[in-house]
């Protein structure tokens, strides 16, 4: 494949013949398999295994570099904390959650890891390599045959697009998630049959009788000892710990899922897990971010609400503007998630239809969308709540072609008949024909939709071999500061560059300043500005990247990149100091005497946590109320009639220890907000 071929559509302009070949044949041949009447598990994980590698593999083989300029950001971050011992939120929020870069520095050093791009260039197939894990497990536990369960781990793959499987803790701790959700329904699943008697009268509460009658789309868990209860008890509270420590969604997403859980009466769990795990995030929140929320308040709470703002910021207005052959790579996305959602709306009438009601996949689908209520996430909420809504999605869709319950026995048929007899229009094999290929042929459309989708954005998300060496050139000169303007066509906080930047010297290195830019290439008066008003060692960046990214996102000119660097190079007060094929570095000609050398941009340890007089006793009633409430857990783990006595105790002492640490943490906000005002 040559990379100069990469247009408007992305990857998929300059991939070969061979390429789409090779998919078609992988995923006709998985198809073969799936109509067999054996159940060959390992050769289905081998081909599916295949088709994630020929997909989300693709972009890692033609690169010469690690693509994806943020996931140098987060190598960064693991540089600095390998380096230093510590983290500094004050200078990025995402240090705020150092777990995931904590892990990876740990990692990095004790394997004598120095170089991190070969993980870089990797993460994202392994990524979805492991997410299938987790989710082959969520789908053995619930009632579905071999065809519905292999063909929605396949659908997870297909329609997997969104590219937050990159080297970041979104990607990582989206694993936990999977995990954690897959220990709910393997090892605290709870399928109870409806023993109250129908209701007389109101339809709603007829319909949700009715509802509650029907078949579980989820199998019930038996002959589980209380010592793997136990243990699977402590690995759901690790990986709360961990999402909570590493991200600022998973840990909601999580705490949803177990409360709905709760709520529709698919899990063994009591109530109090969900205060313990709600009482987490709330003390990480206020304990441990106090440098983000502090200046942060209409980031974090003024999207409440919003939802339709924030779908149109994560939808609509990335389309807007765009090149009008890129733009389709955006429709191709909007695309993909309307054929899902209806797929899985689809299936899940056709179980209904048959007397099954998934309350588990109901719940994975339904509950990520309340996270569009709470901020717009830079834009970017909608892709998060689409991720998270796969699982549940997925298998619901796959019902779409294969609603069918399987059979009871071996002996019996590979599956049963619909519930409702005078139903059945058609002879079985006849159906049973069509539903395999036609869920074949959505495989296969939804395989070419992917690579639109996932590799549209290549022009601008592949980085190159010149643009890292022009941020290594300012890393070699970066002492003892150093700042980079990236280019924007609009100055916003919410603009991230599209640079291979922060990969090394974070604390040392401003990438934060900006220099507007105009679709005249020969304009350069505010990037001349802003380039001037810096102090020395600021340097302007120019690639091809950005100028992609302008181009196909902006109506920019084909030509402007060349056209805009033949514009800098004429101008007499900058510099050119660096050059390659795909990016220049400028800075400022003559500095003001005295201004030669600047301040160092980070001072270890930082501001710190301000306080307030309640802390000490927050502390200790967080303690007490998570000690008490796992201990309750525990006791529960025996069975629902075992020592009610020590658990009315131990919640007469948690209730108060829970109001008394939630009352600290809101009076913390109060204190500290107040506080940064005066």
């Amino acid at each position: 494949m040559d990379p100069a071929d990469i247009g408007g559509l992305g990857l998929i302009s300059a991939m070969p013949l061979s390429a789409f070949f090779a998919i078609v044949i992988m995923i006709v041949s998985f198809f073969v398999t799936v109509t067999q009447s054996t159940d060959r598990k390992f050769l289905l994980l081998f081909q599916i295994a295949a088709i994630t590698f020929a997909l989300h593999g693709a972009g890692a083989i033609v690169a010469d570099v690690p693509r994806f300029p943020t996931a140098y950001v987060h190598a960064g971050f693991v540089d600095f904390i390998s380096r230093t011992g510590e983290t500094a939120p004050m200078l990025d929020a995402r240090m705020a959650w150092p777990g995931f870069f904590a892990l990876f520095a740990f990692v990095g050093k004790a394997a004598g890891i120095t170089d991190f791009t070969t993980i870089l260039n990797w993460t994202p197939l392994l990524s979805n390599l492991l997410y299938l894990l987790p989710f082959v497990l969520i789908l053995r536990q619930v009632v579905a045959t071999t065809r519905a369960r292999w063909f929605a781990a396949l659908l997870f793959i297909l329609v997997q697009w969104i590219g937050q499987d990159y080297f970041s803790p979104q990607g990582f701790t989206f694993a936990l998630y999977l995990a954690f959700v897959a220990i709910l329904l393997r090892w605290f699943g709870k399928v109870d049959p409806r023993t109250k008697p129908m209701p007389d009268k109101g339809r709603v509460r007829k319909l949700l009788a009715r509802l509650d009658s029907m078949l579980p789309g989820e199998l019930a868990i038996t002959g589980t000892f209380r010592a793997d209860k136990l243990l699977m008890l402590l690995m759901l509270i690790a990986l709360l710990f961990a999402a909570t420590a590493s991200h600022q969604i998973t840990p909601f997403m999580m705490l949803g899922v177990l409360t709905a859980f709760l709520l529709v009466k698919r899990t063994s769990l009591t109530w109090a897990l969900p205060f313990f795990f709600g009482l987490v995030v709330l003390a990480w929140i206020s304990y441990q971010t106090v440098g983000f929320w502090q200046g942060n308040m209409e980031s974090i709470f003024g999207g409440i609400g919003r939802l339709l703002e924030n779908l149109q910021r994560g939808t609509g207005d990335r389309i807007q503007g765009s090149d009008p052959i890129h733009a389709l790579v955006l429709q191709t996305r909007l695309g993909i998630c309307a054929t899902v959602l209806l797929l899985a709306a689809v299936g899940l009438l056709r179980r209904l239809r048959r007397g099954v009601f998934d309350r588990a996949a109901l719940v994975l689908l339904c509950v990520p969308v309340l996270a569009m209520g709470l901020q717009s996430y830079g834009g970017e909420m909608g892709l998060r709540v689409y991720m998270f809504m796969l699982p549940g999605a997925c298998l619901l869709a796959a019902y779409a072609f294969f609603p069918n319950l399987p059979a009871d026995s071996e002996d019996a048929s590979e599956e049963t008949v619909p519930f409702r007899q005078r139903n059945v229009r058609f002879n079985p094999r006849v159906t049973k024909i069509v539903s395999i290929v036609l869920a074949a042929c959505v495989a296969l459309a939804l395989s070419m939709a992917f690579l639109v989708a996932r590799y549209g954005n290549e022009k601008f998300e592949r980085v190159t071999t010149g643009e890292v060496a022009a941020m290594r050139y300012v890393y070699a000169h970066d002492k003892p500061s150093a700042r980079v303007l990236y280019l924007v066509p609009k100055v916003g906080p919410e603009t991230t560059p599209i640079l291979p930047w922060g990969e090394k010297d974070f604390e040392k290195v401003d990438f934060t300043q900006q220099a507007l830019v105009h679709k005249d290439p020969a304009n350069i008066t505010e990037a001349v500005a802003t380039l001037k008003a810096g102090e020395r060692n600021t340097f302007l960046a120019v690639t091809r990247g950005q100028a992609a990214y302008l181009q196909l996102n902006e109506g920019f000119p084909a030509d402007w990149y060349d056209r805009f660097v033949a514009a800098l190079d004429r101008s007499k007060e900058i510099k050119k100091v660096y050059s390659n094929d795909d990016a220049a570095l400028y800075t400022w000609k003559k500095f003001v005497k005295g201004s030669e050398i600047p301040d160092p941009r980070y001072v270890s340890g930082g501001p710190g946590d301000p306080g307030s007089p309640w802390d000490l006793v927050g502390v200790l009633a967080l303690g007490v109320t998570w000690l008490t409430l796992f201990a309750y857990e525990v006791i529960r783990l025996h069975g629902r009639d075992k020592a009610p006595r020590a658990r009315r105790r131990l919640l007469m002492v948690a209730v108060p220890a829970f109001l008394l640490a939630v009352g600290v943490i809101v009076e913390r906000f109060l204190y500290i907000g107040l506080n940064m005002f005066q």
